[in-house]
């Protein structure tokens, strides 16, 4: 009877209120950061803070799926592991994205390979597939290969701030062209799999993080240009 409770109230649909808060959580959480990176005093705590806010987006974005249910954590779990396991493949073999090498500031690691870049692909990859599905574009390679753009921009503007806290760094301090190849077809390989999970409708929470995204390392990229 316990676990019929606990299915049904995942089923939930997420209320006006919900969706509010967890809109206004990820939006401050970003702009608490950027006002982080911006004082000198605090840049060494904040960006050793960058896994905690990452495992925080994970409990906003995932809370945000309706219904929660094994199909869902299935997917996180497949988008989990393959990006680490694409990373691992990066790293190790210079292969898909081109030679690099991570830093300390994304946490724990597990053969050079920090565990939460694992929860970055999933972020990413939902977030861009919930804001294709309630896009007007019907056809699912459509949506696949614009999602994949989509997250090369995206990866455009983060990579340079990647570099200057020490997330990754590239041989030679030179992005390879291959990286965002790379990136194209991985995103689109990942946002195929979320296409055939075929998830019900969701709230505008996950496509609000992806903005954000942009908003946040786009103001990062001007802020470590200017200053």
């Amino acid at each position: 009877m316990e676990g019929t409770a606990n299915l049904r109230t995942s089923t939930i649909p997420l209320t006006k209120g919900e969706k509010k808060a967890f809109i206004i959580l990820i939006i401050v959480f970003h702009v608490v950061g950027l006002i982080g990176f911006a004082i000198p005093g605090l840049y060494t705590l904040f960006v050793d803070m960058v896994p905690f806010h990452l495992l925080l987006m994970l409990v906003f974005v995932a809370g945000s799926h309706r219904p929660a249910n094994g199909m869902f954590f299935l997917f996180l779990g497949i988008i989990f592991i393959a990006g680490y396991g694409i990373e691992w493949i990066g790293v190790h073999n210079e292969f898909i994205f081109g030679k690099y090498a991570y830093g300390p500031a994304l946490g724990t690691q597990l053969d050079s390979i920090p565990l939460c870049i694992g929860v970055n692909w999933f972020l990413l990859i939902y977030s861009t597939g919930v804001f294709m599905k309630i896009s007007r574009v019907r056809n699912m390679i459509t949506r696949v290969l614009t999602g994949a753009f989509i997250l090369v921009l995206l990866d455009f503007f983060i990579e340079p701030v990647a570099i200057q806290l020490n997330y990754w760094h590239w041989a030679g301090n030179t992005i390879p062209y291959r990286n965002y190849l790379g990136w194209f077809f991985v995103s689109a390989i990942l946002l195929f799999v979320f296409e055939k999970f075929q998830f019900k409708k969701q709230s505008i929470v996950a496509p609000v993080f992806l903005i954000t995204q942009f908003v946040f390392f786009f103001i990062l990229r001007l802020m470590f240009l200017l200053f």
